[in-house]
């Protein structure tokens, strides 16, 4: 079934149609894996320029039928290439027989074993550093008595070597056993079981076949050698009674040119690859406790206190041209106001009283200080600071002494820090200070604000040569010294070299909840992990938190092999709530956050590009920088935002210095070059309606160990609690809140005439509600499909609790499926938050599906509160405003407190706004759309 041309794997429905879409005519079809069922499949048919789906189901005992039309008995066949034979018969229950199959395209090849450093695969390193930051032990060379343990695997291989041919393969692989798997051997005697010298042995291996496949498809005899080395390593691993692969007895080195036997053998390779490194790690592992290595423990050292945060002073203008002194003192909860030449303070303003800051936009040095001076009457004064660095940093300082002086026992806001870094497979330098405080180039923060601790710290790193354990202490020893905290460890996650911590306070250690972490490859064919992704996602409170830190593919001319890894990667990770796994990555989440080296290039001449950096003109080359580029085109990371970037770019320099880029790299097929482009990116999505602001975004200028500079960012989130009703419930019957549709439309993209019907999601609802099918539809213009619901054939929905306040935060995830198929044609988000009130609100938004934007939605609803549970309070995060104000609200109206205006990334260019007119399906934006 696998070498089958017509089937196209895990394709997403809109691929399958736009292949389809070419081919164009009568009777073509695939198929391809289904989205709503494990284990099934969907085949896909044209028929008068629409696309027909039918699911493939296996019943109990593996046999696959087609889901056809009513009155047709269902056949059962044992193999998916003897239903499709059966099809291509008339009088069959389908709309046409399968007449002409469309085929699988062939994937471009990937060079995909990095080396950008000149340095192989990153993992050449031969000896660990353990004992955590600034211990300075050395492991030294492993004792005699481990030796023997290579020498017999290493023998174990000569013994095997007469079942399979001499290869450059088993060179590589007989130099791991003599000199690295030592290595191996005492980094997990020490607790970092990742087999990194194992990996490296891999990827330099597969190289040679990887350039076969590449350049000389019809020479498959490397192919052989690769995959007989393979098993034979298996074997080596293997304990004495396994057996020996009955698939390979009976002829180890055919050389068939047909194209069935070639996918076989790839196939069998990737498989191969996935269980090698399991194997491996389970014999070592059997070996540590063998011989009793046991791990070393670690004494826990009694947490230092918190370092007490000194009084912050900052030079304003007051008026005209009166100049005065503000004095923050968070710890006492005070901001002074001394005038120039004066001893004392002419004012203090204890936090209590003050009410509200509002941040002007017209001047960003400016901000308005509201705050009771006497009872019943409030009072303004502006000041303007000598840069917006120093306002921001001033309304920060003042945001954390409203956090730590609140009375309120769950936080409102939290900060998050990422960073990302590829530290070319060299061990870090002693001090990551300018890196962890966000001090460098670019936006970063102010001297005054550069050493408050944040809440969370997420850390992801590429080519990370470190082991596990010793990383993750690294790292919290330098946030110890830096911030006198003892960090706790959330979640490490690691494939390979890439790696992602996640750290957070000790006192909001009990607030974080579900964690979830997962790992996708998308190296050498999607099975080594040199480039991939880790996740982690988590609930801090009732807020779902999602990371992903990933390594793309690498070479300026491999943007749609990023966009594929991304894609992969989308489709792939395992994160967040089960219940929602249905829904598209980016939805799954109040917040995602996604950074890496996303390895995407500058498409300009490399003697432009220095010439823009020296000049510090740095809008010129993002209008030719690739992920912009084809974030417009909708290819990737749709809706996301991105801060201002005003660094140089963080990649290729020569190390040990910033002062000059190292474009060329000499290879023995010629001269590679690599011109420097922001490769290493931070990105993020939250669900509308959230507070989320970006306060920092830049690099390192003093960390020069790696030809990347470290990148960071930090955020300002606001985050909801586990909500608890101040009424408590009385005798009677308790009133509800409901939710109320009053019209739903839908476009979507799409050459299918199917019935649809919509699924409700929402952390506010007992269960999933599901409505009727569509009440209208109309295909007016190809490829795309529009739908109506009228407020007869919607749910009302009833959250769980009727309260303003808990209902405010809360959103709505809809999924527009298939009556057939019970596949998604997209997903979208909803905010409750400005949909409460006694009149219906108009909606508006997109559709998502695996990565892509797929239609939209509009609609009517309300959200209905009940009289005595309109009650809310004001968010920490929202007594800091901007000048514009928003109209005010009818009187019978109840309202929750609108988010605070965000610095969003604006729509790029290719994405033109609205028409006004709902019946244009331009009004969706879609590329080749008139």
């Amino acid at each position: 079934m696998a070498a089958a041309s017509w089937y196209h794997r895990d394709i997403s429905r809109v691929v399958a149609e736009e292949l389809l879409a070419k081919a164009g005519r009568d009777g073509c079809f695939l198929v391809r894996d289904s989205e709503s069922v494990s284990g099934a499949y969907a085949l896909c048919l044209l028929f008068q320029r629409h696309v027909h789906t039918y699911r493939i189901l296996p019943d109990d005992e593996g046999l696959l039928s087609v889901q056809t039309i009513q009155g047709i008995q269902a056949k059962c066949f044992r193999t998916l290439p003897d239903l499709i034979g059966a099809y291509q018969q008339p009088n069959n229950g389908l709309v046409t027989p399968l007449l002409y199959p469309v085929h699988r395209a062939r994937q471009a090849a990937d060079e995909d074993s990095d080396g950008e450093d000149g340095r192989g695969g990153g993992h050449t390193a031969s000896a660990v550093l353990v004992g955590g930051a600034g211990a300075g032990t050395w492991v030294s060379a492993p004792i005699a008595g481990r030796t023997h343990i290579s020498q017999q695997l290493h023998q174990r291989l000569q013994e095997q070597v007469h079942s399979s041919p001499a290869s450059d393969f088993m060179g590589f692989m007989a130099e791991y056993l003599n000199h690295h798997l030592q290595l191996d051997l005492e980094a997990l005697r020490h607790g970092h079981p990742q087999l990194r010298h194992l990996s490296t042995a891999l990827v330099t291996a597969c190289r040679a076949l990887h350039r076969r496949v590449a350049w000389e498809r019809r020479r498959w005899n490397e192919i052989d050698f690769t995959l007989a080395g393979l098993e034979t390593l298996a074997r080596v691993f293997d304990s004495p009674a396994s057996p020996r692969s009955p698939a390979r007895e009976q002829g180890l080195l055919t050389s068939d040119p047909d194209l069935e036997l070639l996918l076989n053998k790839i196939s069998t390779v990737n498989h191969l690859l996935s269980s090698l490194e399991k194997k491996v790690l389970k014999s070592l592992q059997e070996t540590v406790s063998r011989h009793n290595l046991a791990l070393p423990s670690v004494a826990a050292a009694p947490p230092p206190a918190a370092k007490p945060l000194a009084v912050q002073s900052f030079e304003v203008k007051v008026g005209k041209s009166q100049r005065a002194a503000l004095m923050v003192d968070v710890e006492s909860g005070t901001v002074a106001v001394t005038k120039r030449g004066s001893g004392s303070p002419e004012e203090t303003i204890p936090q209590d009283k003050i009410l509200q800051l509002i941040k002007y936009q017209s001047v960003q040095s400016k901000v308005r200080l509201v705050y009771d001076r006497e009872p019943q009457r409030s009072l303004s004064r502006d000041f303007v600071f000598p840069s917006a660095r120093k306002r921001e940093a001033f309304c920060q300082l003042l945001q954390l002494m409203k956090i730590q002086h609140s009375n309120l026992d769950e936080p409102d806001l939290i900060s998050v820090y990422v960073g990302t870094w590829n530290m070319g497979s060299t061990p870090p330098p002693r001090s990551l200070a300018s890196w962890l405080t966000s001090r460098g180039l670019g936006r970063t923060q102010d001297e005054t604000t550069a050493c408050i601790p944040h809440d969370i710290y997420v850390i992801g790193t590429q080519e990370n040569s470190l082991g596990d354990r010793e990383w993750v202490e690294f790292l919290r020893a330098s946030l110890k010294t830096l911030m006198a905290i003892d960090y706790r460890v959330v979640a490490l996650q690691c494939l390979w070299s890439i790696k992602i911590v996640v750290l957070v306070k000790p006192e909001h250690e009990r607030r974080i909840s579900h964690v979830h972490t997962s790992s996708v490859k998308t190296g050498i064919a999607n099975t080594l992990g040199n480039k991939g992704a880790v996740g982690v996602s988590f609930l801090f409170n009732g807020t779902s938190f999602g990371f992903v830190n990933c390594h793309l593919a690498s070479g300026s001319e491999k943007t749609h092999r990023r966009n594929q890894n991304y894609s992969d990667i989308l489709r792939s990770l395992v994160l967040g709530d089960k219940r929602l796994g249905a829904f598209d990555l980016t939805l799954r989440f109040t917040h995602l956050f996604w950074f890496g080296d996303l390895n995407y290039r500058l498409d300009m001449d490399v003697q432009d590009i220095l010439a823009h950096i020296t000049k510090k003109e740095f809008e010129a080359l993002l209008a030719v920088d690739q992920l912009n580029l084809e974030r417009e085109k909708n290819k990737v990371f749709l809706r996301f935002s991105e801060g201002d970037i005003s660094f140089p770019p963080t990649y290729r320099y020569e190390r040990g210095s910033r002062d000059s880029y190292m474009w060329q790299k000499f290879k023995p097929t010629g001269v590679r070059i690599n011109v420097p482009s922001w490769c290493d990116r931070i990105l993020w999505k939250s669900h509308p309606e959230t507070h989320v602001v970006c306060n920092s975004y830049g690099c390192t200028d003093d960390i020069v160990t790696s030809d990347h500079s470290p990148v960071f960012a930090t955020f300002e989130v606001g985050v909801t609690s586990q909500f608890v009703p101040k009424k408590a419930p009385g005798s009677g019957p308790e009133p509800l809140a409901c939710i109320e549709w009053e019209s739903i439309e839908v476009i979507v993209k799409t050459a299918s005439r199917s019935k649809c019907y919509i699924e409700f999601h929402s952390h506010c609802l007992e269960e999933t509600q599901r409505s009727g099918e569509n009440t209208s539809q109309s295909w007016d213009i190809p490829g795309f499909l529009k739908l109506g619901w009228s407020a007869k054939h919607l749910p009302v929905l009833n959250p769980i609790l009727p309260d303003l306040e808990y209902l405010g935060d809360q959103h709505l995830l809809l999924s527009i499926k298939g009556v057939e198929s019970c596949e998604s044609y997209g997903e979208c988000c909803i905010a409750m938050r400005s949909m409460i009130g006694s009149m219906a609100q108009q909606f508006e938004t997109f559709l998502f599906h695996r990565g892509e934007e797929t239609g939209s939605m509009r609609g009517w609803m309300k959200v209905r509160v009940p009289k005595e549970r309109r009650s809310t309070r004001e968010r920490l995060y929202e007594w800091i405003s901007f000048e514009e104000e928003d109209a005010e609200p009818a009187a019978d109206t109840p309202t929750c407190p609108k988010p605070p205006l965000q610095r969003l990334r604006s729509r790029p260019r290719s994405l033109p706004e609205s028409a006004a007119g709902y019946t244009n399906p331009a009004y969706f934006i879609f590329e080749g759309v008139p």
